[in-house]
Parts: structure tokens; C-alpha cells; sequence
């Protein structure tokens, strides 16, 4: 296993994240807000619109009702699957069409954007399309120039305790939102290792199998970086901000995987050089085994509660919990530092495992970071502490009415 990833380890040259032209260190970012929701077919809404405005917004209502599907169309403007992870297949509406579209309008300090993604009835087995201001874009990390995405969903709270592979696309998640080519470069590598076991496995020429592998090499290498620079500009941040007073407890983050180690301390040539070696002598083991048994498919993202010095698997569900919304926040302020633009928050029944004091804390957090935030509940009074800060929606049978107007 890695040791924790320090702020002054160093820094991985093969990727370098973006930031805005208008990011100043030290500075409150620019903001941007989904004023606007319009959803049809979509899940369990055949038509939806949703005047928001710039606040946060709090969707109250039963399991059930429908809140997360608003939540997850929000998602699909970010580059990868949404906070389900599901094929866009199952987004239409059951007695629809076939088809799904989600448009929103978002405002920032440089105007309105508006932004749309979906399918048509005669798409079956296509991509979704996606638009910013009507023209098409070749994919959803275009509006990454507009709308940046954090969220926190009730699947991630068995997340220290789960396998390595929730881990691994928890932490792609967070390199996702900083830069959206990684999605590319995962969904690369995934095509290139079957296209390896395959030809392993059919013994086919070996140049075949030499340009896969050189293929292969270039991308594990490029995703190891992206974690590992993320995992250290994360680490900084939390470093950087830890408070022993916080509710949300600091935690120590490290990368379990070989290119990551060796990325810590050798250039990404070098690595993707003896990688490929690698793997040409692996050949037979892999053959055998029917899968690659080595590369960043297989690497692992390891927490610490820091002040405790205790893994976070061995920590109590609240502690757990509390390490993942301080992860989050980190993330966020990350976000925002490196675009220059407070990210969009989608908390989904982030009250359920929260008591008043955290809420608030969570709340005043967000709040610090000028942030927009959809949340999600069952119990109004989860949302009090959030006052006028917000606008509360009830949510009901396919239908959504404004409660309280911030």
C-alpha cells in the first residue's frame, strides 16, 4: 500500500488539470446555478418544469415520489453515467416513447447557458445527443465549460467497507469533475483491455497484441496520473483546511495500486515503458488467469480517519459517514479552486445519517463556498437550518409544487 499522499509530494507531470482563465487563488469562486429543470420522459416524469432560480433547492416528499430523478437528470450534465450509473436505456419513461430529454438553463457570471442531453424515439442502441445553446456538441464534458457536478448519494455510505471497485469509481467521480476527459480516457482503457484478453485468448498475432499493449500502457499510465494529482491537490486542500473542531473529521487519503506508487516517484515515461514490459511478460499468466492481473483497473483508494489514525472501514457508520461528507466538501472546494467556479451540489437523503448539528454544519459549509445545492428528503424539518437560503418543493405522484420560496 502507498503512504498517504502529502501536499508537497512530487507532482505528477504527465496531466495537467485546467483552471479557468478567471480562477485567482484565494479568491471567493464565481458561481453557477441551475435556474431552470425541463424533463420529459424522463423516469417517472412525463413532463417536468422546474423554475428553480439561483438558490439552493430542497425536494421534500416520500420514498418513491421521484426526488431522485430529478437529482440524477441534473447529473447527466456532467461527462460519465449519472449518479446511478445506469444505461441511458432506462431513463425513458415507462409508456412513453422510447425517447428522454433533459434541458437545463444554468446561470453564471457569464451569462445563461442553456444545455440539453437525450434520445429520440428512433435512437435504439445510439448515444445520447447532447446540445449547449441548441448547436450539438460532440459529448456531455462540453458543458463542462458551464456546470461543474459534486453529489453524495445513499449508495456512497457503504463505501469504506465495499469493494475496490466502488472505491475506484468514487475517486474517478472526483477526477471526472475536474477533468472531464477522463471519462475518454476510462472508457479507452476498458475497450482496451477486452480487445487484449480477447486476443490473448484466440492466441492471436503477437503485433496485434504489441499495439493493444502500447495502447493499454499510454492509457493506464494517463488515469493513474490523473488520480494520483487529483489524490494530492485533495490532500493539500484537506491539509490545508483541517480543523479539529469540524464536524466532519479529516481524513488521510493514499492510492493502493503499482503505477500509482511508481508515478510518485519516476517520470510517466518511464512507467509506461516498464508497464508495457510488463505486460508482454504477463502474457501467459494473463492468458491463463483470463484477465489482465495488473493496472489501474485493479488499484484502490485508501481513507484514514486522521485524527484517530484508524482505517475508515474499522470507524462507526456515523464516523464513516461523517469522513465521506468531509471527502465531499474537500472535493468540492477542489472544484472550485482549480475551475474558478463553485461547482453544483446533489445531495440525495443527505439528512437521513446526519443529526442537527452536522446538517447545519454541512449547510454553513456549502454555504461558505457559494455553491448551489439540491437536496433531497423525506422530513421537511431536515431542511430547517437552511431558512431562507433555499426553496422547498413537495413532491408527489409525478408533481412538483413549490412549499417555501427562499
Amino acid at each position: 500500500m502507498d503512504p498517504p499522499v502529502k501536499p508537497e509530494d512530487d507532482a505528477v507531470h504527465s496531466v495537467v488539470l485546467p483552471r479557468r482563465p478567471g480562477f485567482m487563488t484565494g479568491t471567493h469562486p464565481r458561481r453557477a446555478a441551475v435556474t431552470r429543470l425541463r424533463l420529459a420522459n424522463f423516469r417517472s416524469y412525463a413532463a417536468l418544469d422546474l423554475a428553480a432560480g439561483e438558490g439552493s433547492v430542497a425536494l421534500v416528499g416520500p420514498n418513491g415520489a421521484g426526488k431522485t430523478n430529478i437529482l440524477e437528470a441534473i447529473s447527466l450534465l456532467a461527462p460519465g453515467r449519472g449518479l446511478r450509473r445506469a444505461p441511458h436505456g432506462e431513463f425513458a419513461r415507462v409508456g412513453g416513447d422510447g425517447s428522454w430529454a433533459v434541458a437545463a438553463e444554468v446561470a453564471g457570471d457569464d451569462g445563461t447557458a442553456r444545455l440539453g442531453t437525450g434520445t429520440e424515439p428512433s435512437q435504439e442502441g445510439a448515444g445520447r445527443r447532447c446540445r449547449v445553446d441548441g448547436a450539438p456538441v460532440p459529448g456531455a464534458g462540453a458543458f463542462a465549460a458551464h456546470l461543474r457536478l459534486v453529489w453524495l448519494t445513499p449508495d456512497l455510505d457503504g463505501l469504506f467497507r465495499g469493494s475496490a471497485g466502488d472505491r475506484r469509481r468514487f475517486l474517478d467521480r472526483l477526477v471526472l469533475a475536474v477533468d472531464p476527459e477522463h471519462a475518454g480516457r476510462a472508457s479507452g482503457l476498458e475497450k482496451a483491455l477486452r480487445s487484449r484478453n480477447r486476443l490473448l485468448e484466440e492466441s492471436g498475432e503477437p503485433r496485434w497484441i504489441d499495439a493493444v499493449e502500447r495502447e493499454l500502457a499510454e492509457l493506464a499510465v494517463a488515469i493513474a496520473a490523473a488520480r494520483l494529482d487529483v489524490a494530492r491537490r485533495l490532500a493539500g486542500l484537506i491539509a490545508e483546511g483541517a480543523d479539529p473542531a469540524s464536524p466532519f473529521p479529516s481524513a488521510d487519503i493514499a492510492l493502493d495500486g503499482t503505477l500509482e506508487a511508481e508515478l510518485a516517484h519516476r517520470p510517466a515515461t518511464e512507467v509506461e515503458d516498464a508497464y508495457r514490459a510488463r505486460l508482454g511478460r504477463g502474457r501467459p499468466r494473463d492468458r491463463a488467469a483470463g484477465r489482465t492481473l495488473e493496472g489501474p483497473h485493479l488499484s484502490d483508494l485508501v481513507v484514514r480517519h486522521a485524527a484517530k489514525d484508524m482505517p475508515a472501514e474499522k470507524c462507526s457508520t456515523g464516523e464513516q459517514k461523517a469522513l465521506l461528507v468531509g471527502l465531499v466538501l474537500a472535493h468540492a472546494r477542489l472544484v472550485a479552486r482549480l475551475d474558478g467556479r463553485a461547482p453544483v451540489a446533489l445531495l440525495d437523503e443527505i439528512s437521513a445519517h446526519l443529526d442537527p448539528a452536522r446538517r447545519a454544519a454541512l449547510y454553513a459549509d456549502l454555504d461558505a463556498l457559494g455553491a448551489q445545492v439540491w437536496l433531497t428528503g423525506a422530513d421537511p424539518a431536515a431542511f430547517a437550518e437552511l431558512g431562507p437560503r433555499a426553496t422547498v418543493f413537495s413532491v408527489a405522484d409525478g408533481a412538483v409544487l413549490r412549499a417555501r420560496a427562499g
